[in-house]
């Protein structure tokens, strides 16, 4: 696509990129005439008088046609239309810059938005090199450059219009001076200076334009200015404003998000109302208050036409000095300014009587200095926005700010930095996780990533991920995170600022109220959270399960506090009260964990009684709430080798954390103790952590890795008396033998751990089950169904729901192995319907599987599915792997029956192979019987051989437990 320009010399442009030289001015001048009037037919007599102005020669008609011909040439692929006398030179919008020209001041005149019409005005005038043709004389287009001249200072004329309404006038100010140097007659021109000088503070010069402009008009003319000018000139004497009047600032070119928050505000300050709408925008620091009110601010232009005044009131100012400007603002000068602020009040609300103004209030401190500047008829609206709530401005709607979401906080800083972002996506991620998603942070970090192109993402999220240097890198030029929250610091009371400081002790992201009162130990404590809360420095974030107001600080603020906190003693009587909470909420709930009770020796509890039991009636309720902040207090009582307080905790809080599969927060805490014990050498924590870490690797399917892991520690624990831990140990090894194939190892390891007798009734029933499971799989279901029966005998007298349970299921499966499938029923269903009630959710996985086997081998088939695919669901949901695993392959062999072997071969073949590297072979060899079926019924005889030899390579012959279950599987398949 070629590119010609007459909006200054003419210029041509091939599709290329190549400049075009024509050769001569006849040549030229053709051109010229046919691009005004681009699209539309020339006659030949116009473009003779264009070549030949003062005498053409006899033979012009074949000289144009020569010329015409040499054009086409030099142009290329541009069309050149020859039509009965005359020619038509053919060109899109795109490609001549006098069409771009007036269809982009079409666009602006079409659009009702000031902002959106002078960015199609601007972008129209920018189209303009010098006058049009300026290398060229064309007598023949006199009239049409003279038409094009008018139109194009009428362009100028309309944009400034627009630009004056969005509150430009200061910018504008040069431009319409030299326009009017170079048009001293132009009255529009003229009248648009005098409004941008008035808006600008500057009367006098205002005044001095007028007078300059009637003398040339007097002089020249013999006339008087127009009523434009006219009435520019009274407003200037009356001290009017110039309505409409905009001193917003300008808006955010990369603003993004808040889109619900935005139509919230556009909503309330756009309807009708009998009042004046009041609306506070409030949050922390750097949250982007003032960007979003200066936003919504501009799109609210139609709904107040008359005008958007602006005043920042950061600073506490003083309320008469800020009615002083909006009065100077407003057209009112001087000695008309009165002296009393409650005078000025009253003077600014009645310029806006009558008027539709928005009042935008930016960064107020004190619901006082909002109440001085409402104005006081209908059609106006205010809004505020404040690090505080303004909690005093009665009748105000509220809109509480809040950090961008992770979508909004990515796609900023990808507006911010380019392409690369997306590039190191998980990078980005932490940049904005350090960010704590906070737009003021957010605009730092995507700046600095924008002035350092080569720094990789990586490499800042490292510098952010450090909390000690992070404030000190969220800066950049006059942008400073520091500094902003700073302000908000520093307008507390002293006691408030030392409340602050305290909190800085803490890492938690949320606090419950009770660590609040350790912290503020103040009898004014519950004012000094108010005025945290008011000044956006702590925000409310409901009521935690058990009753107890919860409370948020941001990451960054959090930061600055940590800067400056002053001692620990606060912080470390927190850290024994959740200790002592753990402590009597744990000791409330049943035994689940298959290690030793911890110690009972904890520190003092710092908290009043009351509260204390209050906050521990619903153990599973403060668990559930505390988790987060218990393992957070974990890692960190680790780094700091506080070791004995973060072992005291994580023991304390798996008693919620095992029935519940939460089996990530265990690793990331024994983990953090396993890494404190090898820096320090502390040989006995260590092999507790490796106990417990070994129990995860059990529970995920890793049997071999759980094996080396449990051996280790039992060797370690051994070595250093822990008798209760050894035996626990041993008892889970004997467990994991099981699924490795071996149930006369795990019977040898249950008798060693019994021989420790170490008097614990909880290892004695897990015992038990144990060794009912080992010995199924010898082919001992005699005995096996006698210790089942025991178990369901002890655990009914310990009257603890979750062990009846679990003994039930045990129960159940030895009577399915005896074939007795409805008694069995019967207690599975039993132990589901206390499972579903103590919400133990691995125990009800293990019985729900227990159940889909038992309604296979009753032909119940429908039932058997449902069983199986929840016992799926729960299983995926914990990350157990194995029952996940064993209740797809029921499901498989469910499609077999269903006429879908086809579809069950790849299922189980996945299953065989992940059994097998899981080194689980009496799974492997079920999978492998159902696997054979399947490809019997695709007719595939020679896999199914192949199956059914590598089952009997990975089975047990005695193994009644893996006979059992294949046979009810099979029945699913049949």
């Amino acid at each position: 696509m070629a590119n010609f320009g007459v909006l200054g010399p003419l210029t041509v442009q091939r599709a290329t990129g190549e400049w075009v030289t024509l050769r001569g001015d006849r040549q030229r001048s053709l051109l010229a005439v046919l691009l005004f009037n681009a699209n539309r037919h020339v006659p030949v007599g116009r473009l003779v008088a264009a070549l030949w102005p003062d005498l053409p020669p006899k033979s012009y008609v074949s000289n144009l046609q020569t010329y015409v011909s040499r054009l086409r040439e030099r142009l290329g692929d541009v069309s050149i239309e020859h039509a009965a006398h005359g020619y038509r030179l053919r060109v899109g919008p795109d490609e001549l810059d006098l069409l771009a020209f007036r269809a982009a001041a079409a666009a602006g005149r079409r659009t009702s938005d000031p902002r959106e019409r002078a960015a199609h005005l601007r972008r129209a005038l920018g189209l303009w090199r010098d006058h049009a043709l300026a290398d060229l004389h064309l007598p023949v287009l006199d009239a049409e450059l003279a038409r094009l001249a008018a139109e194009r200072l009428a362009v100028f004329g309309d944009c400034v219009d627009a630009e004056l309404a969005i509150g430009r006038h200061t910018e504008l100010i040069g431009e319409l001076a030299s326009t009017v140097s170079e048009h001293p007659l132009a009255e529009r021109t003229a009248a648009q200076l005098m409004v941008a000088l008035q808006r600008a503070g500057r009367q006098t010069e205002a005044l001095e334009v007028y007078q300059g402009i009637r003398t040339t008009l007097v002089e020249e003319l013999g006339i008087e200015p127009g009523a434009e000018l006219r009435q520019a000139h009274a407003a200037i004497l009356q001290g009017d404003a110039g309505w409409p009047l905009c001193q917003l600032p300008p808006d955010l070119p990369d603003f993004d998000g808040r889109s619900a928050e935005f139509a919230e505000l556009t909503t309330v300050l756009g309807r009708s109302s009998g009042s004046v709408p009041v609306v506070v925008v409030s949050g922390e620091p750097g949250v982007g208050k003032s960007a979003l009110a200066v936003r919504a601010a501009h799109r609210l232009r139609e709904v107040y036409p008359d005008g958007q005044l602006y005043v920042s009131l950061s600073g506490a100012r003083d309320i008469a000095e800020v009615l002083a400007d909006l009065l100077r603002g407003i057209g009112v000068t001087g000695p008309a300014i009165p002296d009393d602020p409650a005078a000025r009040a009253s003077a600014f609300r009645g310029r806006l009587t009558g008027r539709r103004v928005l009042v935008v209030l930016d960064d107020a401190t004190e619901p006082t200095q909002v109440r001085a500047l409402i104005p006081g008829t209908p059609g106006c609206a205010v809004l505020v926005t404040s690090r505080r709530r303004l909690s005093g401005l009665a009748g105000a709607h509220r809109i509480a700010l809040g950090p961008f979401s992770d979508s909004e906080a990515r796609r900023l800083l990808g507006r911010l930095a380019g392409t690369r972002v997306h590039d190191e996506d998980s990078a980005a991620a932490r940049i904005a996780d350090a960010c704590g998603n906070l737009p003021l942070a957010l605009r730092i970090a995507g700046t600095r990533l924008a002035l350092r192109p080569h720094l990789r993402l990586s490499a800042l999220a490292e510098r952010l991920e450090d909390e000690v240097r992070r404030l000190d890198e969220l800066a950049v030029s006059d942008l400073q995170v520091r500094g902003s929250i700073a302000l908000s610091f520093e307008a507390l009371r002293p006691v408030t600022r030392a409340a602050f400081r305290a909190i800085g002790q803490v890492r938690d992201r949320d606090l419950p109220g009770w660590t609040l009162g350790i912290l503020i130990d103040d009898p004014e404590a519950e004012s000094v959270v108010e005025e945290l809360v008011e000044a956006s420095l702590l925000e409310p974030v409901g009521v935690d399960p058990t009753g107890e107001p919860r409370y948020r600080m941001h990451d960054l603020i959090r930061v600055f506090a940590a800067e400056h906190a002053t001692g620990h003693a606060s912080a470390l009587s927190i850290v024994h009260a959740t200790i002592a909470l753990a402590d009597a909420a744990a000791r409330r709930l049943p035994r689940t964990v298959p290690m030793p009770l911890p110690g009972k020796e904890i520190p003092p509890q710092p908290l009043d009684a009351d509260v204390a039991a209050r906050l521990t009636a619903d153990p599973r309720a403060w668990f559930e709430a505390s988790r987060p902040n218990i393992v957070r207090s974990v890692k960190s009582l680790c780094a700091h080798g506080w070791r004995t307080e973060a072992l005291a905790l994580m023991e304390r809080l798996s008693t919620h954390l095992w029935p519940q599969g939460y089996y990530a927060d265990m690793r990331t805490g024994y983990e953090a103790l396993r890494e404190s014990a090898l820096a320090d050498g502390d040989q006995h924590v260590l092999a507790l952590a490796d106990a417990n870490l070994a129990l995860l690797s059990h529970a995920r399917g890793h049997y071999e890795q759980a094996a080396a892991e449990y051996r280790r520690s039992a060797a370690e624990l051994a070595r250093l008396g822990d008798v209760p831990a050894l035996a626990w140990t041993l008892i889970n090894l004997a467990g994991c033998l099981i699924g490795l194939g071996d149930p006369a190892g795990s019977l040898v390891l249950i008798g060693e751990a019994a021989e420790l007798a170490i008097a614990d009734p909880h290892a004695e029933l897990v015992s038990l089950r144990m060794k009912s499971s080992a010995l199924t799989r010898l082919g001992r279901a005699a005995e096996s169904a006698v210790l089942d029966s025991d178990s369901v005998d002890r655990a009914r007298e310990s009257g603890e729901p979750r062990q009846l349970a679990l003994a039930l299921q045990g129960f159940s499966w030895s009577l399915a192995l005896s074939g007795e499938l409805g008694r069995a029923r019967e207690l599975i269903e039993e132990s589901i319907l206390l499972l579903r009630k103590v919400e133990s959710r691995s125990a009800l996985a293990k019985s729900l599987r227990t159940l889909g086997a038992i309604h296979a081998g009753l032909g119940e088939r429908r039932h058997s599915v449902a069983a199986y695919a929840e016992a799926r669901d729960l299983a995926r949901e914990l990350n157990e792997r194995p029952r996940e695993l064993s209740c797809a392959r029921a499901i498989a062999a469910s499609w077999i029956g269903e006429g879908r072997a086809a579809e069950a071969i790849p299922l189980l073949r996945g299953c065989l192979w992940e059994f097998q590297e899981m080194r689980s072979l009496p799974s492997a060899a079920i999978t492998a019987r159902i696997l054979a079926k399947a490809y019997e019924k695709t007719g595939n005889a020679a896999d199914a051989r192949i199956a059914r030899d590598d089952a009997d390579r990975l089975g047990h012959p005695l193994d009644a437990n893996a006979a059992t279950l294949t046979g009810l599987l099979l029945k699913l398949a049949d």
